[in-house]
Formats: C-alpha cells, sequence, structure tokens
C-alpha cells in the first residue's frame, strides 16, 4: 500500500500514513500563455477521474521561507488581451498635414486608455490596462500607413471585466473616427479570475500553519495579485484553494534573476502532503 513520506520542517511530525482515498496528480503544460489548464479538463480531467476538490501552490519572492499566503474569493486577475491596427495614410514627415497619422493616433489611444480606470471604473475596485507593444514605421522621414498596439487588461470580476472590456473598445473606435483613421479591433478572452472558495481555503491555511509551525506565518487575507493563473479554470469548475509558498528575498517572478530557493521545498511538498493526510477518509 502507498504511504505518504517526504522530507519535511523539522517541526512537522513524521508522515507515514496509508492511502485511503485517491489522489490525481496533475502535471499541467502551457500554464504561461497557453491554458493548459483548459486543455487538461477538456481532455477529460474532471470527468474521466471523480474530483472533489482541487489544490494548487505558487512559489512568491519577497515571501519568507517557510511563511504562505492567500484569500478567500479573488485572488489573481482575470487576463484579456486586445490588439490594435489603426490605418491611417502615410507621407512624408515634411508634410504631416497631408498624412493621417497613426504614431499619433495611437499616442492618443495610449493616453486615452488610462481613463477607464480613473473615470470609469469606481474607485473601490480593481482594473489595469496596459499597452505593452506600439510597432510603427520604418524610417525617419516617412510617416507610415499603419500603426499596431496591444496590451492587456486585468480585472478582479466579471462586472468590471467587462464593463473594461467594452470600454476599451469604445475608446479605441472613438479616438481612430475623431482622427479619420481606420481600425481593426481584435479582443481575445483571456483566463479568468482566480477565486478561491471559502471552505476549501480554510482548510487551506489551517494545514498551511501546521506546516508553517505558527498561524502568524499564514496571511489569509492577503491583497490579491493582477497577476494571472490558469488553475482560474479549475476553480470554476471543482471547489478548491490556490496558495503561495514564500521564496525569501529573491528577484521576483519572470525576471532573468530570478532562482527558486530550494529551503522552500520542504513547506511545499510537506503543505500537499499533510493536505492530504487530513482530508482523507479514516476508514
Amino acid at each position: 500500500m502507498l504511504k505518504l513520506r517526504t522530507f519535511r520542517p523539522a517541526h512537522v511530525g513524521k508522515f507515514d500514513s496509508a492511502l485511503t482515498c485517491t489522489v490525481i496528480l496533475v502535471f499541467q503544460p502551457a500554464e504561461e500563455g497557453g491554458a493548459g489548464a483548459k486543455a487538461m479538463m477538456d481532455d477529460g480531467l474532471f470527468t474521466r477521474w471523480n474530483v472533489d476538490e482541487i489544490y494548487g501552490q505558487h512559489n512568491q519572492p519577497g515571501t519568507p521561507i517557510g511563511h504562505f499566503g492567500t484569500r478567500t474569493g479573488a485572488l489573481m486577475a482575470s487576463t484579456d488581451e486586445f490588439t490594435i491596427t489603426i490605418k491611417g495614410v502615410g507621407g512624408h514627415a515634411a508634410y504631416p498635414h497631408k498624412t493621417i497619422d497613426p504614431v499619433v493616433v495611437g499616442s492618443q489611444i495610449v493616453s486615452a486608455l488610462q481613463s477607464i480606470a480613473s473615470r470609469n471604473v469606481g474607485p473601490l475596485e480593481s482594473v489595469v490596462i496596459s499597452v505593452t507593444f506600439f510597432n510603427a514605421g520604418t524610417a525617419y522621414n516617412i510617416i507610415p500607413d499603419t500603426a499596431k498596439l496591444g496590451g492587456t487588461i486585468r480585472t478582479l470580476n466579471q462586472d468590471v471585466r467587462k464593463q473594461a472590456a467594452e470600454r476599451v473598445k469604445q475608446v479605441v473606435e472613438g479616438v481612430c473616427a475623431a482622427n479619420g483613421a481606420g481600425v481593426d479591433y481584435e479582443f481575445s478572452d483571456g483566463y479568468p479570475t482566480t477565486a478561491n472558495h471559502a471552505d476549501q481555503t480554510k482548510f487551506a491555511t489551517t494545514i498551511a500553519a501546521e506546516i508553517a509551525g505558527n498561524p502568524d506565518k499564514v496571511d489569509t487575507n492577503i491583497a490579491p495579485t493582477m497577476g494571472g493563473e490558469d488553475f482560474a479554470y479549475y476553480l470554476e469548475e471543482k471547489p478548491g484553494a490556490f496558495i503561495f509558498l514564500g521564496n525569501g528575498d529573491s528577484a521576483g517572478l519572470h525576471h532573468p534573476k530570478y532562482d527558486f530557493n530550494d529551503e522552500a521545498i520542504p513547506y511545499g511538498c510537506s503543505y500537499f502532503i499533510k493536505l492530504v493526510e487530513t482530508a482523507m477518509p479514516t476508514t
């Protein structure tokens, strides 16, 4: 019979429990933009196996080793994307009055989009609209015909998500119309909000406190992050909780100098083992 064993923090007792339930380990690809969680679900993750609850964790730079953090409800943001192709009229840079300059139009769009957070969405709500690329032109003395911009919309609830998406489209089309430019606008629904379930979050933080050795090392109401996570798809279908595991004072996630701290491994492994050991039936 399979036993639960792992290396563990010194204060954590020995794991040596026989499994009395089925534990599904999800080895999922393509979290970074590829919606691997959704692909796993489409491939039968929850229909081929009788999954009751699901739990995940994520490394968190800036949080001390042996510390955990999470919250009930919205923990991480939805991640939608937009692409804007502005169609102007190119010409010589010395005669801008004979052109419709897509660079100027695009610049106005970038600025105008920032008013959505400050003037359209309620001040107690959260929204981030970031233009992350702006491509136009190939020469110093030529105003180009077109410009291409794109970016991301991040929100923490569905109503704001819908509102922000609608306003981005309205702003883009309005600015282009005001300047006499054409536009092709593309919008892509991304990951939904990662929203933890109340009972499972309470259970997860109880386990984390035991592994941490002190309830004060578990922040049960951390501020939501506007980063995204495709674990959100799992939580839309099954009750569960996602928790952050401290990586210590390291470079941030996605930073070229990021380095996973191996000292976090015993805490992360022990958390999952203790969670299974506690949740499984006693007979």
